[in-house]
């Protein structure tokens, strides 16, 4: 049977991504698959898998059609967050697509991944709480 696995980024310097994507989201590094090429992250709770890192020589895409969503509960919260992954080495990305009122913030990690921050209490995106 098909199942999904995990997210898989791609990153060109593995070391640098592993401690960024591992401190983003506390991850710990797994052993499985383990190469000079990839890296598997664990959740730090030993509930299995989260995201793959692997080795690649393409240029990240400046607007990706598949990125990874970061959920935080308020815009407060979402502000601690986007501070807290930019000390981490992420940086704010000049979105020109943002709605009137988002419930995002695009940041790109340290090899210029796109993902966003999403603050819940306000999505949909520019269109407040769900109903």
């Amino acid at each position: 049977m098909l199942r999904l696995g995990i997210p898989v980024i791609g990153v060109t310097d593995l070391p640098r991504a592993v401690t960024f994507w591992t401190e983003a989201l506390d991850l710990v590094a797994a052993e499985e698959w383990r190469s000079e090429t990839w890296r598997t992250l664990h959740h730090a709770d030993g509930s299995g898998r989260a995201l793959a890192l692997m080795l690649s020589d393409s240029p990240p895409e400046p607007r990706p059609r598949l990125h990874l969503d970061l959920f935080t509960d308020s815009a407060e919260e979402q502000r601690a967050e986007v501070d807290r992954l930019t000390a981490l080495g992420a940086r704010p990305v000049d979105w020109q697509l943002y709605p009137p009122r988002p419930d995002f913030v695009v940041l790109s990690d340290p090899d210029g991944n796109l993902f966003c921050v999403v603050d819940l209490s306000n999505a949909p995106s520019g269109g407040g709480p769900p109903s």
